[in-house]
């Protein structure tokens, strides 16, 4: 890797300090502090005695420490994506998404645990039929109604999160169901101070309690109270919505006072268009221009729903938004060469970040993949770049290749095509955007190249 002319924005502030590598552990560090607390009630509170008592005993035992455990985990994951702007800007929501469904899938895991395990270990001690146990668990013991009720709710919002079962909903209906979640450990919270022995102590309270405040309170704050007060402050209204191809629109969006957003090229926003039907339902659009005090630009592909009204908004829409978001920025360079790779509408904050990023004549290199001609937006603004500040631009139509390969039919081999089109690629922070399963070929090509890992910068539109 070449050492760059001047540092970058984030070599300047994070590179190698002690501050820095504090700053990325601490919360991941906080959230293992908590699931040791979670164990010291437990044993406290004789967990580890009960394992050398009968069988109903030993396993009513490990069912209290997976709900403990699971209540834990359905905490942080609600904390991990209530935006609180220093985590999003230390992680970027590409990783705590992915942090956030490995933690919930875990959280619900145990959770069916410590069902089945209570159930199993009460009925052993009471000596009943376990389906007894089960209607009497429910119904005498007091929050259990409640309870039962919230992990439907849960069990609805994780089944609907299983890939499978989201690539058959529409973003806007996963992104309601999914809401439910926060009703769903709501209904939990009773059951768990009114009969949970681990919860009892004022010690065990006093953690339970702080850790529902932070997650609620977060919530509150960064997922409704700072949008609402940013939304009225910067007052952002739609300018004009234009055609940039056929199904892909461009929306300009004016307000006051921009910058002071911090916005860089590369991230995206949480946009709601007012006045139109569904408008409370949100869509992640991102930036594709550099941000300008008093003007923002996002591109948007017709795919249905929210994205096909996009092309009907009328100058004048009043805008409700959530962000920016997102760490696929010049923040997280390393190099002072910058290879671009996009595939259709992945050259959305792609093309934004062509714009706004330092490199000499030379040094930039834009990759852009798409079946026809006639499906490269930003054509005419992406030649202009290229002819000012000296960008190589690759265009890549044509049909898929083979079933792995993100490269159009006609280039066999991956890594010899990108080595020859970026000869320098192992001294070059790469940029990828674009279909999942494209983007994972790609990366695929660039460890192939040795490309290091930290070089890397990928933007997910999966959900």
């Amino acid at each position: 890797m070449t050492t760059t002319t001047q540092p970058t924005r984030w070599q300047a502030q994070h590179a190698a300090t002690p501050g820095a590598r504090l700053r990325w552990h601490l919360p991941v560090w906080v959230a293992l502090g908590t699931l040791a607390a979670v164990g010291l009630f437990w044993l406290r509170d004789g967990g580890l005695n009960a394992l050398g008592g009968g069988p109903g005993a030993w396993v009513t035992s490990i069912g209290r420490f997976t709900g403990l455990v699971a209540a834990d985990l359905l905490l942080i994951q609600v904390i991990m994506l209530a935006r609180i702007p220093w985590i999003e800007r230390q992680y970027g929501q590409d990783l705590l998404a992915r942090w956030h469904r490995l933690v919930g899938f875990s959280s619900f895991a145990l959770l069916v645990s410590h069902i089945a395990a209570v159930t199993l270990g009460y009925a052993a001690i009471e000596r009943s039929p376990l389906l007894r146990e089960a209607w009497r668990l429910v119904t005498a013991y007091p929050g259990m109604l409640l309870a039962t009720a919230g992990t439907a709710l849960l069990v609805m919002v994780t089944v609907t999160s299983v890939k499978r079962a989201r690539a058959k909903l529409r973003y806007e209906s996963w992104h309601l169901l999914h809401l439910y979640a926060y009703l769903g450990i709501g209904l939990s919270l009773p059951h768990e101070f009114w009969t949970g022995a681990d919860f009892a102590r004022p010690a065990a309270q006093a953690f339970w309690w702080t850790l529902y405040v932070i997650a609620a309170g977060s919530t509150l704050l960064y997922r409704i109270g700072l949008p609402l007060w940013r939304s009225a402050r910067h007052d952002i209204r739609v300018e004009a919505v234009v055609v940039e191809i056929p199904g892909i629109n461009s929306v300009y969006l004016r307000g006051r006072h921009l910058d002071r957003l911090s916005a860089h090229a590369g991230q995206f926003f949480v946009w709601r268009f007012r006045g139109r039907r569904g408008w409370t339902r949100a869509n992640p659009f991102s930036l594709s221009a550099a941000p300008r005090p008093d003007l923002l630009r996002i591109t948007v592909k017709d795919l249905g729903d929210g994205t096909g009204a996009v092309a009907g908004l009328l100058p004048g829409t009043r805008v409700l938004f959530e962000g920016p978001y997102g760490r696929f920025t010049g923040d997280v360079r390393r190099c002072a060469r910058i290879t671009l790779i996009a595939c259709g509408i992945g050259i959305t904050p792609i093309r934004a970040l062509l714009e706004a990023e330092h490199y000499r004549p030379g040094e930039a290199t834009l990759i852009y993949r798409a079946r026809r001609i006639e499906d490269f937006a930003f054509l005419r603004e992406i030649e202009s770049i290229a002819g000012t500040r000296g960008v190589n631009v690759i265009f890549l139509p044509g049909s898929r290749g083979p079933r792995d390969s993100w490269l159009p039919e006609g280039h066999p081999d991956r890594l010899a095509s990108l080595t020859a089109m970026v000869p320098d690629l192992t001294r070059s922070d790469v940029y990828v955007c674009g279909p999942e399963r494209w983007m994972e070929s790609v990366v695929a090509t660039l460890y192939d190249a040795k490309v290091p890992d930290n070089q890397i910068h990928v933007e997910r539109f999966g959900w």
